[in-house]
C-alpha cells in the first residue's frame, strides 16, 4: 500500500505515475508541496457527490442497507479524494462481488457488537458487515473511551476489507485525538527468504494532530506496495517498478501480469525487507491473533469468494491531554522543523506524511472534482451497466 516515511505514498506513487512530480508553494513560512495540472489528455472529472451518489447505487443494486452503502461510498470517494486510487473507485467492484456472492453481509439484518469490553478497551464482532460499518463503528468506540480513560483500544474479528486506514485515524485527529488503525489482510506478502504469499500487506496508520487544522497522516502498507498499485499498472498497460513484485519462480518481475506475491517494504532481505516482515507481523498480532479472526495464512486467499472473510482489525485512540500540555504545538514545531530542511542535491521539498494527500485534495477542489485516467472511468462506466444503475457524469480536464 504504501513505501512509508521515504515519502513515497499511495498518492505520491500514483500521482507520480499519472500526473508528473509535485512543484512547490508555500504555507506560512514552510514549503508545502501542490501538483501541477493534475488533469491530463483524455482524463475525466467527476465530482465527489456524482461519485458517492454512484457508489451507493451500486452497492443498493446488490441489496447492501442503505446506510452501509454510505459508509462505504464516504471511505471510497475519500481515498480517490485523497490520492489514494488503489483504494476508491478501483475497489468497487470488490465490494459489489462480496455482497453478490453473500460472502459479506449486505447489512440489512447485521451491525457490529461490543463481545466484552473495559473501560478503555473492548473486543467487537463485525457480524461480517461492509469493513468500513465495522472499522467507523470500533473507531467511534475507541474515541469514546479515550475521551473517558485517555486511551480506548478496540479490537475487531468478523470484518472485511476496510479500505485506506488512514480514514479511520483522520476521525481521530478532527476531534484532537491521536488515532491508529491495522488490519490483517489476504496473504499477498512473501516472507524474507521464502517463496509462498503467507501474510497480507497489513497496513499502519497513524494520525496526529498539530495546530491550526495541521496535521501528521502516516498511512503505508508493510509490503513494499498495495496490490491495488499492481492492478493499476497491469490496467493501464504499464510494467511495475523495481522491488515491488516476484513471479512464481520467486524471482522479481516487472510485467504485473506475472505477479505471485508482493515484496515486504524493504524489498529483499539485502535492502532490509525483513524490516517490512517483522511490521506485517507486529500487525498479525494486533488483528488477527489479539481478536481471533483469521491470521495469516488461514486468512482466505485475495478475492475468493467462497468463504467469509473474517479480518481482523485494530483501532486506538489517544487523548493527548492525558499526557504531557502542548501536544500540538510540539507536533507542529517538529512538522515545520522537517518541511524546512535543505534538500538533498537534486530535490525540491521535504514533506511529512500527509502533505501530498493534502495538496491532492486542495486541487481536486480547484477543478470540481477527481481526476481519473480513461480507463477507470471505462471500468465504472462498465460496471454501472453490469448492475443496471445510472452511471457519474463526467467533466474532462475540469471543463
Amino acid at each position: 500500500m504504501r513505501t512509508g516515511l521515504t515519502m513515497i505514498t499511495p498518492c505520491v506513487r500514483t500521482l507520480l505515475t499519472l500526473h508528473g512530480w509535485p512543484g512547490l508553494i508555500r504555507r506560512g513560512t514552510t514549503p508545502v508541496p501542490t501538483i501541477r495540472k493534475m488533469t491530463s489528455q483524455g482524463q475525466g472529472v467527476v465530482s465527489r457527490e456524482e461519485l458517492h451518489s454512484y457508489v451507493v447505487r451500486c452497492m443498493e443494486a446488490v441489496g447492501t442497507k442503505r446506510g452501509h452503502a454510505e459508509a462505504l461510498a464516504d471511505l471510497l470517494v475519500s481515498a480517490d479524494y485523497r490520492g489514494h486510487y488503489s483504494h476508491g473507485l478501483n475497489r468497487l467492484d470488490m465490494y459489489v462481488n462480496e455482497v453478490k456472492a453473500g460472502m459479506t453481509s449486505s447489512g440489512q439484518d447485521n451491525e457490529p457488537t461490543v463481545v466484552k469490553e473495559t473501560v478503555a478497551s473492548a473486543l467487537v464482532d463485525g457480524n461480517n458487515v461492509l469493513g468500513p460499518v465495522v472499522g467507523k463503528f470500533c473507531m467511534d468506540l475507541a474515541l469514546k473511551k479515550a475521551k473517558e480513560a485517555g486511551i480506548g483500544w478496540v479490537s475487531a474479528r468478523g470484518s472485511n476489507h476496510f479500505g485506506i486506514a488512514g480514514w479511520y485515524t483522520i476521525r481521530a485527529m478532527e476531534q484532537g485525538m491521536l488515532g491508529m488503525a491495522f488490519t490483517n489482510t489476504s496473504p499477498l506478502m512473501v516472507p524474507t527468504r521464502a517463496k509462498e504469499p503467507t501474510l497480507g500487506t497489513n497496513p499502519i496508520s497513524l494520525a496526529a494532530p498539530g495546530n491550526d487544522g495541521d496535521g501528521m497522516v502516516l498511512d503505508m502498507a508493510t509490503t513494499s506496495v498495495a496490490l491495488g498499485k499492481i492492478e493499476l499498472q497491469e490496467r493501464k498497460g504499464e510494467p511495475m517498478p523495481s522491488g515491488w513484485a516476484i513471479d512464481g519462480t520467486g524471482k522479481e518481475t516487472h510485467d504485473p501480469s506475472q505477479y505471485a506475491g508482493l515484496l515486504p517494504l524493504g524489498g529483499t532481505e539485502q535492502s532490509s525487507g525483513y524490516k517490512g516482515y517483522g511490521l506485517a507481523m507486529l500487525v498479525e498480532v494486533f488483528c488477527g491473533i489479539l481478536s481471533g479472526a483469521a491470521f495469516g495464512p488461514n486468512v482466505r486467499s485475495w478475492k475468493e469468494f467462497n468463504r467469509k472473510a473474517n479480518l481482523g482489525q485494530c483501532f486506538i485512540a489517544i487523548d493527548p491531554q492525558a499526557f504531557a500540555d502542548g501536544f500540538p504545538q510540539r507536533m507542529s514545531s517538529l512538522i515545520d522543523h522537517c518541511r524546512g530542511l535543505d534538500t538533498a542535491e537534486g530535490e525540491t521539498e521535504v514533506l511529512v506524511p500527509g502533505d501530498p494527500e493534502r495538496k491532492h485534495m486542495q486541487e481536486c477542489d480547484g477543478l470540481g472534482g477527481i481526476p481519473y485516467h480513461p480507463n477507470q472511468i471505462k471500468f465504472a462506466n462498465e460496471l454501472a451497466d453490469r448492475l443496471g444503475v445510472k452511471a457519474f457524469e463526467v467533466k474532462h480536464n475540469g471543463q
